[in-house]
C-alpha cells in the first residue's frame, strides 16, 4: 500500500540526496501494510516527485526519536524539536530505495482520485 505525503522543497531535496533518511510526523498512518512513500513537493512545484520505501516507523517521545534518527533526518535539532513541540508523539518514517520520477507528475495525472494536496497524508490506490 502507498501513502502520499506533502514534503517542503528544502526536505525533498535533502531526501533525494540521501542526507535525510527519515521523514518525522506527528501522526502517521494506522495501515500496518504500508510499504510506500510517495513525495508530494509542495510549492513553489507542486509535484509529485519520487518515491521511497518504508523500512520501519519509529515512535516515542521527540528526545527519544531525535536520539535515534537526528544524526540522520536532514533537519536541524531546534527544528526538530519546535515541530514537535506540544506534540504527545514523534515518529520517524525511514525511507530508502528513494526512486526520484523520470518527470514530476501533476497530482492529478499520478492519482486522479485524490483532488488536492495531503495535509497530513492520504493512501493512494
Amino acid at each position: 500500500m502507498k501513502v502520499m505525503l506533502s514534503i517542503k522543497p528544502e526536505y525533498v531535496e535533502r531526501i533525494l540526496s540521501g542526507e535525510k533518511r527519515y521523514e518525522f510526523r506527528r501522526r502517521v498512518f494506522k495501515r500496518p501494510d504500508v510499504d510506500t512513500i510517495v513525495i508530494y513537493e509542495t510549492a513553489p512545484v507542486s509535484k509529485v516527485v519520487a518515491e521511497a520505501h518504508v523500512d520501519e516507523i519509529i515512535a516515542g517521545t521527540a528526545w527519544d526519536v531525535w536520539d535515534r534518527t537526528g544524526q540522520q533526518g536532514g533537519i536541524s535539532r531546534e527544528r526538530f524539536m519546535d515541530y514537535f513541540r506540544g506534540a504527545s508523539a514523534a515518529h520517524a518514517i525511514a525511507l530508502s530505495c528513494v526512486r526520484p520520477l523520470a518527470r514530476p507528475q501533476a497530482l492529478g495525472d499520478y492519482a486522479p482520485e485524490i483532488k488536492a494536496a495531503p495535509q497530513s497524508f492520504v493512501y493512494v490506490n
